[in-house]
């Protein structure tokens, strides 16, 4: 066969090979690339199972009082403000004190937690703003700072499971102007600057804010403070009315998963003591926090209440014919003590006296103001 032959055949059928051999190659690139990569796909395209829940968790119920956030940090002296004293547990809540009285040195109570400041001006006077650290309603506002050991202060109230709560803020060196009793506050909202304010006087160096939670002994304390011969300031928003819980046990008990309730936590505390007390009448505190009674309505003779070391009544019941026995024609009777959870005792509401517990001074005054 010769080339001119073999030219001829070739142009009538083997034209195919050439785009055959094109194939091939791009076959050939495709196998050794592997799997491509997915098309990116916008997020307006994305579609949410009906099964997901894409709302955030809940916020915590409760914010900070300042700017500072590191309130877990117990021993240091640039979150807390500790008493002359220096020691810092002296700015915590609880028996953290000892004070003179007399001619004794004994523990005394801390009501609430003593922040210390973070900014401070020319002046080193202290510049931090304080903040309603829940939503709620301006109770009471004390401008004048000779009329408390709180200096300037602020109440507000806040609802709850177990009823209406207060939270405190004292030694302020200023609140706004616009600021009124009876105003609502959000959370978050400014209502006064870190001072050093207080009928005691406290130097400028130990400024802090004292920041307290906690519930309402008595809507008649009016009445019974009225009886005591006392210039009458602060209506019942003055101390003796009031009675905290540790705030920093209530910022651990809250969380994306669970949001505080003051009624379970009082429930959940573990009492320092319990006592039978006389009472003709149901007393005012459980008919504002019902949740905090147990059984039958109150019979209007004698009830028994478990009671935290700092004086929260944490439950209430009816005494029984035993615990009305105890009695006798005392006024009040110790039923049970946990001395570990009492501590130093600081309240001293109770007291051992001749090798028994029994009830002291402030306890006196204490049950006064709960069953007027």
């Amino acid at each position: 066969m010769t080339a001119r032959t073999i030219w001829a055949f070739f142009k009538r059928h083997a034209w195919w090979i050439i785009p055959l051999l094109i194939a091939d190659y791009y076959l050939i690139r495709w196998l050794l690339r592997g799997p491509s990569e997915p098309e990116p796909v916008a997020e307006s395209a994305l579609i949410v199972s009906p099964s997901a829940d894409p709302s955030p968790p809940p916020a915590p119920l409760y914010g900070y009082p300042t700017d500072q956030q590191d309130l877990w940090n117990t021993e240091s002296t640039q979150v807390y403000m500790p008493t002359a004293s220096g020691r810092i547990e002296s700015a915590l809540f609880g028996s953290t004190r000892t004070r003179r009285f007399g001619n004794r040195f004994l523990p005394a109570f801390h009501m609430g937690i003593d922040i210390a400041p973070m900014r401070w001006d020319a002046r080193n006077r202290p510049m931090d703003e304080i903040y309603a650290v829940r939503p709620g309603r301006v109770a009471y506002i004390n401008r004048i700072a000779g009329n408390s050991n709180y200096g300037i202060y602020v109440v507000l109230v806040h609802d709850d499971p177990v009823g209406e709560i207060y939270t405190l803020y004292a030694h302020l060196a200023r609140v706004p102007a616009g600021l009124a009793e009876g105003q609502a506050v959000e959370l978050g909202q400014v209502i006064g600057v870190m001072g050093n304010t207080a009928s005691t006087g406290l130097p400028m160096v130990r400024a802090h804010l004292h920041f307290e939670i906690g519930v309402i002994k008595n809507e008649r304390f009016v009445s019974w403070y009225r009886t005591q011969d006392l210039p009458m300031v602060h209506g019942r928003w003055h101390g003796f009315n009031l009675v905290g819980v540790d705030p920093l046990a209530i910022y651990g008990e809250q969380g994306a998963e669970r949001r505080f309730s003051m009624l379970d936590y009082l429930l959940e505390l573990s009492p320092a003591f319990s006592v039978v007390v006389r009472a003709s009448r149901w007393p005012d505190y459980f008919q504002r926090y019902p949740g905090l009674w147990q059984g039958e309505p109150f019979q209007g003779d004698a009830l028994v209440m478990t009671v935290s070391e700092a004086g929260v009544p944490l439950t209430g019941r009816n005494a029984s014919e035993d615990e009305r026995a105890a009695l006798g024609r005392a006024r009040a009777h110790v039923l049970e003590v946990d001395e570990e959870v009492l501590g130093r005792n600081g309240r001293r509401h109770i007291i051992r006296r001749d090798g028994r517990w029994t009830i002291g001074q402030s306890g006196e005054r204490w049950l006064d103001i709960l069953t007027h």
